[in-house]
């Protein structure tokens, strides 16, 4: 935990799920940054917040947190984000009903006089936003985004210039910038290229020619990343009524070609971010009949599921936390999925050969194999007994 202290107050605030092993803040120099500008502590006169205001991409909650005052809407596409605000507003003494919380996928508000961008990793997710929020701005919209300096790219603000209207970027401060940005005329004209779908190459095994689709955000949305592809060629081959999650789905590509190859399994697609899941449901439907049984979840991780309830668990763990690099979600999904498996039950990983995975694994599971590798990629099983 850590305390983020503003002209008017401090605020107590911690990640989501609250660990005292991470090393991480729960906010950083782009939302004091951007808190500073709105109370006009630089000098220049601080920002009327009386109207709708709307803060997008919020990733703790920080932000949410200290302008609760106001009313905010929250939008964002990660249900950690989400749960991570309600923890702070509560840590904090504030009413949850002080935030509307708001998914990736849900219909933006109709207007907005405030928008606070919190400039997201991916810059599709950003285009997306940016077309879906354009209808509700105005003329007297103010709009501030925020970010790390080594987050803001001069492809960022071409597209804040392209979708709303003419921007320019602050000085730096403790190694962060401020975006801003006037709306222009015809500023709702195009809509969003979102979902992008491709049809994946032959060689796959049971998904092989099916096309995906892949809603802005999710990892590698224009291609099928080298790690799935190399976890695809080596997934295990069963038969009969296994529960099987695809965890961290993504497009939900490894919990199809699960689905396709035993037709008597029933696929559970598990994600913290909304567009994932969306896109999952999405691949499941355009490549299965409509008879095809599966669960779409969005949430942390095996927890949402029963214990010992599941047959087998498909996994490529992310291996970073917005821009920081950390083991701490692999290991987590690891601690989960062997809570939700069945004794017998088998956990199957995909991953980076120098991340070491096998190590967490034995020290969670007391056993690992080595399915198969290459100079980058390893898939290793783990068994619960």
């Amino acid at each position: 935990m850590n305390r983020l202290t503003t002209s008017g107050a401090g605020f107590e605030l911690a990640r989501y799920p609250e660990d005292p092993r991470d090393p991480f803040r729960a906010w950083d120099a782009a939302d004091e940054y951007l808190l500073r500008r709105l109370e006009g502590a630089d000098g220049t006169d601080p920002v009327d917040l009386s109207g709708a205001v709307v803060v997008v991409g919020d990733r703790w909650g920080a932000l949410s947190t200290a302008l609760a005052g106001h009313r905010p809407v929250q939008i964002t596409d990660s249900y950690l984000a989400q749960r991570a605000t309600l923890g702070n507003l509560a840590r904090n003494g504030v009413d949850a009903g002080a935030v509307r919380l708001l998914s990736a996928r849900d219909t933006p508000p109709d207007r907005i006089d405030v928008l606070l961008v919190r400039v997201p990793k991916s810059l599709a997710l950003l285009e997306d936003q940016l077309h879906r929020l354009a209808p509700a701005v105005h003329p007297g919209t103010v709009i501030i985004g925020t970010g790390m300096v080594k987050e803001i790219h001069t492809s960022t603000l071409k597209l804040f210039e392209r979708i709303i209207g003419p921007t320019r970027t602050s000085l730096a401060a403790k190694k962060a910038r401020l975006i801003f940005c006037t709306p222009g005329p015809g500023t709702a004209a195009t809509p969003s290229p979102w979902p992008y779908r491709y049809e994946l190459p032959e060689g796959l095994g049971p998904v092989s020619g099916r096309t995906v689709t892949n809603h802005a955000g999710i990892f590698c949305a224009e291609r099928l990343d080298i790690g799935t592809r190399f976890f695809l060629g080596h997934l295990p081959v069963r038969t009969g009524p296994d529960r099987v999650v695809d965890l961290g789905c993504g497009n939900g590509v490894v919990g199809l070609s699960a689905a396709l190859a035993n037709p008597e399994s029933k696929v559970t697609f598990i994600d913290e971010s909304y567009q994932a899941v969306a896109s999952a449901e999405e691949t499941f439907r355009a490549n299965t009949g409509p008879g095809a049984e599966a669960d779409f979840l969005v949430g942390d991780g095996p927890s949402e599921l029963p214990p010992a309830s599941v047959d087998l668990v498909l996994n490529n763990p992310p291996f970073h936390s917005h821009q920081a690099t950390t083991d701490a979600t692999a290991r987590a999904m690891f601690q989960g999925a062997r809570a939700a498996l069945r004794p017998g039950g088998e956990l199957w990983v995909v991953g980076n050969r120098h991340l070491g995975y096998h190590t967490r694994l034995r020290r969670i599971f007391g056993n690992c194999v080595t399915i198969a590798g290459d100079p980058k990629f390893v898939v290793l099983r783990a068994v619960k007994r």
